[in-house]
């Protein structure tokens, strides 16, 4: 499509209606979303050389690392609902890699655990999956890796 001037093209910017104090969060929430993004991309696409999706490897790696949990206390850690989380037990369970078993101390209760092979294919890929993201995090010192870390906590901890 040609337009005739310029004055027929819409292309004006929105004046700027705020201070440096919401510029700047507002900065750094971009910054934080796209190196969110795409971390979470590059971790998506390592584990699907596991075989898995990035809430099933989240399972098994709560799994493995904190023992059998309560459905509802796996989807806490996992900031996912409770239908996702059985979505995704399914899916482990139909390859084998976890089941439910019902609480002795609380028949109401079903945990999620890992079966033998599940606690094989973690132990097995988990290496490797650190050692990645240990190499995506080599762009910041240790010192700077632990700051980001406190003020991340941080600012999490205000948000809730």
């Amino acid at each position: 499509m040609e337009y005739g001037s310029t004055a027929e093209v819409v292309n004006e910017v929105a004046e700027r209606d705020w201070g440096d104090d919401e510029e700047r969060a507002l900065r750094l929430w971009i910054a934080l979303a796209r190196c969110y993004s795409t971390m979470s991309r590059e971790v998506a696409t390592r584990v699907t050389d596991y075989g898995l999706t990035t809430p099933q490897f989240g399972v098994l790696e709560a799994l493995h690392h904190l023992g059998p949990l309560p459905l509802g206390e796996l989807a806490d850690k996992l900031l996912v609902t409770g239908g996702n989380i059985t979505y995704v037990m399914d899916r482990l369970a139909e390859q084998g890699l976890v089941e439910r078993i019902r609480s002795r101390e609380d028949r109401r209760v079903v945990l999620a655990c890992l079966t033998e092979e599940g606690r094989e294919l973690v132990a097995d890929v988990f290496p490797d999956h650190t050692a990645f993201v240990k190499r995506r995090m080599g762009a910041l010192s240790a010192d700077e890796q632990e700051t980001l870390r406190d003020l991340l906590k941080k600012l999490g901890k205000a948000l809730d």
